[in-house]
């Protein structure tokens, strides 16, 4: 149990990035459909479960240092490279996101340069993947707590304190940005979105325990965790909206109005996770072209460093409205794959040397 439970806050904690943990993602996902997000939100909640179960399950049975081999032997050759190709547009370009996002903490939060945050972000992510990846995953599954207790108080404080009814605040909801036209079409696209960017290193991750049972949990505690983080993110959100509807970070906004202190606090942790998903990108993106260890991977990891870096420029918020929605569609492929999966036990394929 309590390895299934380190895996699953490790599963929290690929996922949760700048756009999530900031409540960004939330606000546009779920908010933005008011009273009917919750709705959503389950939607959300059931398919991380359920796919988070599958994909930790198949990194155990099918024992891959990379997610290459377990894609193309769940998919086949045709629709594995086209999951496979999703996979490698995800990650680097989560990555890149992320590397961007702490530069807008930096920014928003401290007023200080955002290539600072930048800079700063990208020099840890590259040191901590010199690591192995069990100590990545370790790494990773260390912070997570500390930002389920801050969504707890946050979305206490916000249901707390409300001034107003949901049933008064839903038409100021409604009217916000939503990254999708519908609450039905949200839930399925931000779990779609949210695997592709797990997808890797969640198999990655699998294949470090041969029990599959225990790895199945692992992901099933994860995707539940998720669920909740979800659920409690938006009602606390949706509690205060005509405060924060407009801020660029939500959450953060409302740790600001109770308290500057907690502000700062809940940004050093908005840092940690976006670190989280920034290592996991990076590391599931260089291991699934070079072997990881070697000294041929340190070189590439440092390359793709600094490609992310300078492409981090383009800026978060417009990575975010442009990239992720676009990733949700094409992730519906690799949710097939890991649903008929689920039916069929995948054997090995040999993929593809290019």
């Amino acid at each position: 149990m309590k390895k299934s439970l380190k895996m699953g806050s490790a599963f929290i904690g690929i996922i949760v990035g700048a756009g999530f943990a900031s409540g960004q993602e939330i606000l546009q996902y779920f908010t933005s459909f008011g009273m009917m997000g919750i709705f959503a939100a389950l939607i959300s909640t059931a398919l991380f479960a359920y796919l988070g179960m599958n994909l930790t399950r198949l990194g155990s049975r099918m024992q891959q240092p990379s997610h290459k081999e377990v894609i193309y032997g769940i998919s086949g050759k045709i629709l594995g490279r086209i999951v496979d190709y999703i996979i490698i547009l995800t990650l680097f370009g989560v990555g890149v996101v992320m590397v961007a996002g702490a530069g807008s903490i930096f920014s928003q939060q401290f007023g200080l340069p955002a290539v600072l945050g930048s800079t700063l972000m990208i020099v840890l992510v590259v040191l901590t993947i010199m690591l192995n990846v069990e100590k990545v995953i370790s790494i990773i599954g260390s912070i997570t707590p500390f930002l389920i207790l801050m969504v707890v108080i946050l979305a206490i404080y916000s249901l707390a304190t409300g001034d107003s009814s949901f049933a008064t605040l839903d038409p100021i909801a409604n009217e916000k940005l939503s990254a999708v036209s519908n609450w039905f079409l949200a839930g399925l696209n931000y779990a779609s979105f949210n695997i592709a960017v797990g997808a890797s290193m969640s198999i990655v991750m699998g294949s470090t325990e041969k029990d599959e049972k225990i790895a199945a949990r692992g992901g099933l505690f994860g995707g539940l965790g998720l669920g909740i983080l979800i659920i409690l993110s938006h009602l606390a959100i949706f509690s205060k909206i005509e405060s924060v509807g407009d801020a660029d970070m939500p959450m953060l906004q409302i740790a600001n109005d109770i308290s500057p202190t907690l502000g700062v606090f809940m940004s050093i942790i908005l840092f940690g996770m976006i670190y989280n998903t920034a290592v996991s990108m990076i590391y599931a993106f260089a291991a699934r072209f070079v072997p990881s260890g070697t000294p041929k991977f340190k070189g590439f990891v440092v390359i793709v460093g600094v490609v992310s870096f300078i492409l981090s420029f383009v800026g978060f918020t417009k990575l975010v409205n442009e990239f992720y929605p676009i990733v949700g569609y094409l992730g519906f492929f690799l949710v097939a794959a890991l649903v008929y999966a689920d039916f069929n036990k995948p054997k090995v394929q040999t993929a593809p040397t290019k």
